[in-house]
């Protein structure tokens, strides 16, 4: 009786706190079910684009005219030692597809952190601040927010990748910077709202009373707090700005062909589509369409697992 009586019942609270944060989130994900699916699509994506050079059969630029033009193993015609198929000039399409997930990847990851960081800095500068600082920055924002995000990009890249030649970092790096630059405003404009919203809270009031610098309210005050909602953003914006590498290179405005990516393949596929060589525009529209379609399911789910209203 005594060991029972010495027993603590330890609340439920109490228990959820003791929970991790990565064992919350996992077992969010495990319950929601279908995020799951993206991440195997991503972690498939990523270990591609990450082992690109020892899992393709192939040499993605290695021409080879006796086995062009093949149907994918599982057609009629195929060949078993091209599961894919091939193009127009015998290069096979697994190998392309598998080292195109690289610049998809890339172009995608390092433009929306660099649209974030840029629109996070200045959106959270401008709610914090206020006055003529705020009406500066978010006036900058009109101004680019009334060029259609397409033609800006296009512009912005002939003109950039005029001199480029056909190196592909010439021509990679400037179309990174420019759909990342070209994208900072939803991000400032999220930010600024999100920091109008917390500037005054508590926190906020008690860092100030402590003597803290702007930089530091804004950074380790303001920030973590809206962290949430800004991830799911860019998780968002990450499928937006793979769609948007893949028109750019549809437009030949990507890089160079010798560096295979799905836009580039979709646009090599134009003509061979009319005459019925159907896999070349197929396959990489599905890997484009299946990656989205991962990286949007994660984004819904995490706005979902951030929002207190929903958690249980």
């Amino acid at each position: 009786m005594n060991q029972v009586s010495n027993l603590q019942v330890v609340p439920f609270d109490a228990q959820r706190k003791r929970m991790s944060g990565f064992t919350r989130m996992w077992r969010s994900l495990w319950r929601a079910k279908t995020p799951i699916f993206g991440l195997v699509v991503l972690l498939i994506v990523f270990t591609c684009a990450v082992g690109a050079k020892w899992l393709v059969p192939y040499d993605p630029n290695m021409i080879n005219l006796k086995v062009r033009l093949l149907p994918p193993a599982f057609a009629d015609g195929g060949n078993p030692a091209y599961p894919l198929g091939t193009d127009d000039l015998g290069r096979d399409v697994l190998s392309r597809l598998i080292y195109g997930a690289q610049v998809s990847l890339l172009v995608g990851v390092v433009a929306v952190g660099i649209a974030g960081f840029i629109g996070i800095t200045l959106g959270m500068i401008a709610g914090f601040s206020g006055g003529i600082v705020d009406d500066i920055i978010m006036r900058l924002a009109d101004i680019q927010l009334a060029f259609p995000f397409i033609l800006l990009t296009i512009s912005v890249l002939a003109v950039l990748t005029a001199n480029s030649g056909s190196n592909s970092s010439n021509r990679l790096v400037p179309l990174i910077l420019t759909l990342g630059v070209a994208q900072w405003v939803t991000y400032a404009r999220m930010a600024r709202g999100m920091t109008l919203s917390l500037r005054e809270k508590e926190f906020v009031e008690a860092a100030r009373a402590l003597g803290d610098s702007k930089a530091s309210i804004i950074f380790r005050n303001i920030f973590p707090n809206a962290l949430g909602p800004l991830i799911v953003l860019a998780s968002f914006n990450v499928a937006s700005t793979i769609l948007a590498e893949a028109s750019l290179s549809f437009l030949g405005l990507g890089v160079p062909q010798t560096v295979p990516t799905w836009g580039g393949m979709l646009a090599g596929s134009r003509v061979m589509l009319l005459t019925g060589i159907w896999w070349l525009a197929v396959i990489p529209g599905l890997a484009i369409v299946l990656t989205v379609l991962a990286i949007n399911v994660l984004g819904d789910w995490l706005r979902d697992y951030y929002d207190p209203r929903l958690r249980s």
